[in-house]
C-alpha cells in the first residue's frame, strides 16, 4: 500500500509552512526598524571648527563633513543584525534541501 508513494504525493501541511516563514518575515521586519531608525535619527551634526590653511591664506571650513550620531549607528547596527539573520535563514534552508536531496 505505502510503496506507491512518490515524493511529490507528500505534501507539507499548512502549519509547518507558515512556522518557516515567521524567521524571514521577522527578520524583514527588524531591517525595516533598523532602517527607519537610522532614517530617523539623521540630523546634521556642527561642530563649528575651521582650520587655517598657511599657504593659500585662507579658511578652510568643514562643511559637508559627514558624522554619524548615536543614533543612526544603533538604527544601522540593527538593520545588520537583521540582515545576518535573514543570511542565516538562506543558508540554512540551502542546506537542508541539499541534504534532503530535493532540487
Amino acid at each position: 500500500m505505502g510503496e506507491n508513494n512518490t515524493p511529490d504525493a507528500q505534501k507539507t501541511p499548512r502549519p509547518a509552512r507558515f512556522r518557516g516563514a515567521v524567521l524571514p518575515i521577522a527578520a524583514l521586519a527588524v531591517v525595516l526598524v533598523g532602517c527607519f531608525v537610522a532614517w530617523s535619527n539623521s540630523q546634521n551634526v556642527s561642530f563649528g571648527w575651521f582650520a587655517y590653511a598657511p599657504l593659500s591664506n585662507e579658511p578652510f571650513s568643514g562643511s559637508g563633513l559627514a558624522f554619524v550620531t548615536p543614533g543612526t549607528q544603533a538604527g544601522l547596527a540593527i538593520a545588520v543584525v537583521g540582515l545576518l539573520v535573514l543570511a542565516f535563514w538562506a543558508g540554512y534552508r540551502i542546506g537542508t534541501k541539499a541534504s534532503s536531496g530535493k532540487p
